[in-house]
């Protein structure tokens, strides 16, 4: 005959006496906090962006630049573009396309979302932006972000990007996104590292020459692809910015990790906006 086990929940049970008459609370206690911290829930997680040690003290964060790339075509003279954005007040960089005569990229960036709905969009349904069409492949929206280990983590978050893109010797840039296989996700800690360290080797010796400087941004969720990153590659050349792209490939990140990547934008900067640090 089958039996019906009743199964008790981990409640403690009440404190007995001993035999002097004292209550034995210890255990009792210990069993009350357990069952209480149990009870509690999760904790929210830590959002903050984290940096490497600076002055003795590990470096946080909730600062964070987004910075949104739109592409439009219909526009065979940009000179009324430069100037209605240098009376608008938007930083950003405007570009001419070099695969389309009539095609220009907008770069804009800030560190409140909002601003790309509060001052951007009217700017751009007004003349001369509203009779441009619009193409959307090439839009593109995305945050910095910190690894870990920054030696200054404000200038990685704010103002490198900002400085990249505005530097008046740097006029040509590529821009994409891409989006990384999920069997990278899979791979351990150590291993991602080698192989991410592989790619940053590649940036830094560009760099180094002044021959191309990368823009890096997260954009998990707010991409209408489901890219990861957005890519910005600038530079006083085009060349070299090809030349990157192709040593590229050859790494284990792009070769074996990477699900898709482009389109790509290739453009000359014809209008920036003022840096300020």
């Amino acid at each position: 005959m089958a039996t019906n086990r009743v199964r008790f929940s981990a409640v403690p049970r009440r404190p007995r006496a001993n035999a002097d008459g004292r209550i034995a609370t210890a255990g009792y206690t210990d069993a009350m906090a357990q069952t209480t911290e149990a009870r509690r829930g999760p904790e929210p997680p830590d959002l903050s962006e984290k940096g490497g040690v600076r002055n003795g003290e590990p470096q946080r964060s909730d600062d964070r630049l987004f910075m949104q790339f739109l592409a439009f075509g219909g526009c065979p003279d940009t000179r009324h573009l430069g100037q209605a954005l240098a009376n608008s007040g938007v930083a950003g960089v405007l570009y001419e396309d070099l695969n389309d005569p009539r095609g220009i990229g907008l770069l804009t960036f800030s560190q409140d979302p909002g601003g790309f709905v509060d001052r951007l969009r009217p700017l751009l349904n007004t003349t001369p932006f509203a009779a441009l069409s619009q193409k959307p492949e090439f839009t593109m929206l995305g945050r910095t972000y910190s690894i870990g280990y920054e030696p200054d983590l404000k200038d990685i978050l704010l103002d490198r990007p900002r400085r990249t893109v505005l530097n008046p010797d740097w006029k040509w840039a590529i821009w994409y996104p891409l989006r990384r296989s999920g069997r990278f996700a899979q791979l351990p800690p150590d291993e991602q590292r080698v192989i991410l360290a592989e790619h940053g080797a590649i940036g830094m010796s560009f760099g180094a020459g002044d021959y191309a400087h990368d823009v890096r941004l997260a954009c998990h969720g707010l991409d209408k692809e489901d890219n990861d990153f957005i890519v910005g590659l600038v530079g006083k050349d085009l060349y070299p910015l090809s030349a990157i792209v192709q040593t590229m490939r050859k790494t284990q990140q792009t070769s074996l990790y990477l699900e898709k990547l482009g389109p790509f934008f290739v453009g000359r900067a014809v209008w920036q906006s003022a840096y300020e640090s």
